[in-house]
């Protein structure tokens, strides 16, 4: 049966299951748009409390009872067009009415993360109205999703910065708190990952096949309702079409960064053949400067044989008028 042949896919039967709950458990293939993609991974977090209130417990290592309310400050209409493809898709949260979060789910490098998402800690962390004290600022809390690695000399997959001490890692401050998760390096995931199931999370997010998706999705109830919504949306046409749109923005992203990337390349390879180039004309002066100080030295060695025998001939020609000077006065003695 197609979702577009169903009259009422929502409607329950005696068992409590939907037509697309029944046509979820038996859902296989590829998975058109997962959650990778920020439109969906805002479409599905959005529309689905549970899978939003099981992800936070994960990340911020939080029993459930430990949270009252997730409640999303700044939700979209899904389905709507985007006007721009610079639209932001992070997801403002307020947890139990004391801290702010801020999801982002960020696929293309574009080499400003760490500038981007401090800044966007600070925006979160500066909510005071006039009049209020600064004892009344709600911590603030930036969560990214990268599909790269941020620091590739020192790779993570679940990462916590605070503000510290250098010196003796004294926490200056709870209010201002960083997570990345490196969603291309769920290998590296701790013991403590796991336990918390942020592994899982990752590879969800991730899941290429309906097949592969399932199996995660088995391990508790919370993945399980975030599988069933992204199934949910995927067969709505409108989100299929804001995912659509995101995949053709990233796709002209990624051709952009590759025309960057060739420029670079091109740039690097005539760096390298001008400094080629010029190594070759310092050798070729190198050579030239030898063959002149050569020249030099044989030049000052001919003027040193010159003077020297030029010497020899003043000296003899010293001699020789010496010797004239006598003849001269022995002739005139004789007369």
């Amino acid at each position: 049966m197609k979702l577009t042949e169903m009259q009422n896919p929502t409607h329950k039967t005696a068992e409590g299951y939907t037509p697309l709950d029944m046509i979820f458990q038996n859902a296989c293939g590829e998975i058109p748009f997962n959650m990778t993609n920020d439109y969906m991974f805002r479409a599905v977090l959005q529309e689905n409390n549970q899978a939003l209130r099981g992800l936070i417990c994960s990340l911020l290592h939080l029993a459930e009872s430990e949270v009252t309310s997730v409640v999303i400050t700044n939700p979209i209409v899904l389905g709507e067009t985007i006007d721009t493809k610079e639209f932001r898709l992070d997801i403002h949260l307020l947890l139990n009415n004391n801290t702010q979060i801020n999801l982002e789910m960020q696929i293309a490098n574009r080499l400003n993360w760490q500038n981007r998402s401090v800044m966007y800690l600070c925006r979160s962390y500066d909510h005071l109205n006039r009049g209020q004290e600064y004892q009344d600022a709600k911590p603030a809390i930036h969560i990214g999703f990268l599909d790269y690695t941020l620091f590739s000399n020192r790779p993570e997959f679940y990462a916590c910065y605070k503000l510290i001490n250098l010196k003796n890692y004294q926490v200056y401050s709870n209010n201002l708190t960083l997570y990345i998760a490196d969603l291309s390096r769920i290998d590296l995931a701790t013991d403590e990952d796991k336990q918390y199931h942020i592994d899982s999370w990752a590879k969800l997010f991730k899941a290429a096949t309906w097949e592969e998706l399932k199996m995660i999705a088995s391990e508790d109830d919370t993945l399980f309702a975030a599988a069933k919504a992204l199934f949910y949306k995927n067969s709505d046409e409108e989100i299929r079409m804001r995912c659509l749109d995101r995949e053709e923005y990233y796709a002209d992203l990624r051709s952009y960064e590759r025309a960057i990337e060739e420029k670079e390349q091109e740039l690097e390879r005539s760096r390298l053949e001008h400094d080629q180039d010029l190594r070759s004309y310092k050798k070729a002066i190198a050579v030239k400067e030898q063959e002149l100080e050569r020249s030099r030295l044989e030049h000052d060695q001919d003027l040193r044989s010159y003077k020297k025998t030029l010497a020899v001939k003043e000296q003899e020609i010293r001699e020789l008028r010496s010797e004239i000077e006598q003849l001269k006065k022995q002739f005139q003695s004789r007369q």
